[in-house]
Parts: C-alpha cells; sequence; structure tokens
C-alpha cells in the first residue's frame, strides 16, 4: 500500500493481539508514525489473510470529511461489509470523530470486527469508555524515533556526529525526507509545533489567551529537567508582565501533557516510598520540536542528554520518577514489572567532585537493585562499587 521503514520493536508489541476481539489503541504526538505503523499492521495481516476485508479511515484525509460523528463512522463501515462477514477496521485520528466511543463500543459487541484506532492525546479512551471496555482494549504508545532507529532511518553509522544530528533534530520520522540543515528542519518542526498548539491543544480545549500558552510553553522548554512548580512559574511569568493564577498554569500544563507534547515526571520519596504532590520535571517527546520553540543552544547539552535518556526509557516501558532521598536526588527510578532501575545523567565524570556526586547519590540506596550513570565521555565502562557507567551512545544502542 505504501512504502514506509519498519518499527519493528512496536509491531511486536502489537502482533499478540491481531484476530483478538481487543481495540487496539495506538497513541502518540502527531507525526512520530502512528499512520505508518497502521499500514505496516495491515501488510502484516495480508501476509497470512491476502483477501481480508480491510477498511481504513484516516480523518485527516478529506476524503473522509463526511464522517463526522459516531453514526456516519457505524454507517461508513457497515456499507463496506457484508453482514456477518469479518472485517479489519483501522481509524486514524479517531478523536476528530464525534462520540466515537459509542461506534467503538457498537463494534466490538459484534465480534466481527478487529478494531484499531490512532489518536494523539493521552485520555482518548477516557471516562465511560474506559469503564466500559476495561480489559477490552490495549494502548501501544508510539514515540518518536530511538537513536537506534534513526541511525537505521537516515541510513548512518553510530558516530559523535551522527549523535549529535539526533541530539539537534529529533526524531520525528518525516526527517529522512528533509535535507539535516537547520534552516531546513526547523520551518518543517516549527509548523508541526504549530499544529500540535492550535489543532490539539487550543482548539480541543478551547483556549483564548492563545499568547500566555505560547509563553508557557517556550518557558518549559528553557527549562527541561528543571524542578517546577505552578508557582514557580507562575512567579517567573509575572516578572515578564504576564498574569495568571496557578490553577490555569496547571491546567494548560496538563493540555501539554496530553498532546505528548510534553511529560510530566513526579517526585518519589525513596525515604517514604511516596509519591509526592509538589514539584514535577517536563521533558519533550522530541527534542527537535523543543528546538523549533526555545532554539537549539549546545549550551543546554546537559539537560538534553538526559532528555534523551528519559525518552529511550520511556520507549524501553519503563515508568518513570525523580527520586527525592533526603536532599539528595536520582535523576530517575524507572520500574518495570518488579525490576527497579537507578539511574544518574551526566555530561562528564571529568572531575572527582562530580563523581563523587553522581556515585555517592546511588550509593546512597541501601538496596540490591541495579544503579548506572549515564555519560557523554567516550571509551567509559566497568563499575564502581557494583554501579554501572555507560557511554550514552553505547546505552541508547545496547541497553
Amino acid at each position: 500500500m505504501f512504502t514506509y521503514l519498519n518499527r519493528i520493536g512496536y509491531l511486536e508489541k502489537l502482533t499478540p493481539f491481531i484476530n483478538k476481539n481487543l481495540i487496539k489503541v495506538i497513541v502518540g504526538q502527531r507525526r512520530v508514525g502512528k499512520s505508518y505503523f497502521i499500514y505496516q499492521i495491515i501488510d502484516e495481516i495480508k501476509k497470512t489473510k491476502k483477501d481480508a476485508t480491510i477498511i481504513y479511515i484516516n480523518k485527516e484525509d478529506l476524503e473522509f470529511d463526511a464522517i463526522k460523528n459516531y453514526q456516519d463512522l457505524v454507517s461508513y463501515a457497515e456499507a463496506k461489509k457484508a453482514d456477518n462477514t469479518f472485517a479489519y477496521l483501522f481509524i486514524d485520528e479517531i478523536q476528530d470523530i464525534t462520540d466515537f466511543e459509542k461506534a467503538l463500543r457498537h463494534f466490538q459487541t459484534k465480534k466481527t470486527w478487529d478494531i484499531y484506532c490512532t489518536g494523539s492525546n493521552a485520555d482518548l479512551l477516557s471516562g465511560e469508555l474506559a469503564t466500559y471496555l476495561s480489559g477490552r482494549y490495549i494502548e501501544i504508545e508510539i514515540y518518536s524515533l530511538s537513536y537506534a532507529e534513526f541511525l537505521d532511518f537516515h541510513k548512518l553509522q553510530n558516530s559523535i556526529d551522527a549523535f549529535s544530528s539526533y541530539i539537534k533534530f529529533g526524531g520525528l520520522p518525516y526527517l529522512i525526507n528533509l535535507e539535516l540543515k537547520e534552516n531546513i528542519v526547523f520551518d518543517y518542526l516549527k509548523n508541526i509545533y504549530a499544529a500540535i498548539l492550535y489543532k490539539d491543544v487550543v482548539a480541543r480545549y478551547n483556549i483564548r489567551n492563545t499568547s500566555f500558552l505560547e509563553k508557557l510553553t517556550h518557558f518549559v522548554a528553557d527549562n527541561i529537567g528543571q524542578m517546577l512548580t505552578a508557582k514557580s512559574i507562575t512567579n517567573f511569568l509575572k516578572s515578564q508582565n504576564i498574569k495568571f493564577n496557578n490553577s490555569t498554569v496547571l491546567e494548560y500544563l496538563n493540555f501539554l501533557t496530553l498532546t505528548f507534547l510534553i511529560f510530566k515526571i513526579k517526585r518519589n520519596d525513596l525515604k517514604g516510598k511516596r509519591i509526592l504532590g509538589i514539584g514535577e520535571k517536563y521533558y519533550f517527546g522530541d527534542l527537535g520540536l523543543r528546538h523549533a520553540i526555545a532554539g537549539y543552544k549546545p549550551n543546554d547539552i546537559s539537560q538534553l542528554l538526559e532528555n534523551i535518556v528519559f525518552l529511550h526509557l520511556k520507549i524501553k516501558n519503563y515508568v518513570i520518577t525523580i527520586g527525592k532521598l533526603n536532599e539528595k536526588e536520582i535523576d530517575f527510578v524507572c520500574k518495570k514489572d518488579s525490576q527497579i532501575l537507578y539511574v544518574q545523567v551526566t555530561l562528564t565524570l571529568a572531575n572527582e567532585e562530580i563523581k563523587k556526586r553522581e556515585y555517592g547519590n546511588l550509593l546512597d540506596i541501601k538496596d540490591n537493585h541495579r544503579k548506572m550513570v549515564i555519560t557523554a565521555d567516550e571509551y567509559t565502562n566497568g563499575n564502581v562499587a557494583g554501579i554501572e557507567t555507560w557511554n550514552i551512545r553505547h546505552f541508547l544502542l545496547n541497553f
């Protein structure tokens, strides 16, 4: 149907659920490759069922503009298949169909549909539908390209230069069609950012003060990896003669996280074993988009490396918090099933003070779970008192 490059890791997650009576929900930020992942699934189905009935609806294509609500969706899909036969239904950007959840509920009860849908909002399945479909759907989140995928897509060898391009331009898949030059790439990324901000936030949530939203997004982009509170953000904005209350700041930040543009990471009190309610860090789902907002600044490299490690851990399905141990901080506390991983990220381990801080914070955690320090230093390996040391490029390709 279409030419695309495989996202093998995501297909491996989804394949066990093909032909199962579960709604497959594929979510992620705009332009991370959800549509092409659908094409990949369709081709996978056709490998075993060449005559399968495939119904594909893309709400970003004007061909399907007449499908505006759940009744339109049901009528269109049912007209495309014979009664009592089995069909595969794919709906791209389903959130653009009013009350789509009623149609999904209808199809799911018939048991003659294998349903797949994508959306660019984290609360795609919420409220009544989530309750009704408890145990009847699976959700797969698609991210921008990992470093390994970036090398594969752009046909690059692992090198310092390739890694620098990944840091600068990010991992949106469409970049393979562009020359990796700042003026070209950032023009494209600015358009994507505008679409996310104005279609997925302003239009969806009826935001009136778009200027404030833009300034808030810029502030977060300038402060990735920094501990933020609604009060600290409000105080900064007030210093710029922008006055909004704390609740509005929190509401707008939540809207931005729902689009997958940014991720909010809470703090985890390792001593009290509880999640703290005040103070979070924010990271971007794609660094290229971050640079399109705030500009690419090489002096931000420490924050950018932290963001890259965070995104890699998300791709690896870890649930991530920020660790607090008395007055010390652990960059990432990562959990998956029964596994716990503690991670520190640093630009360099070039002097003893940095080593004492990075290793010392981890040594203060009195358990036997895996601990590691990740650095941009080349030729770094081995361990210190059981703490693993990884070069960041090696980590991104081998962890």
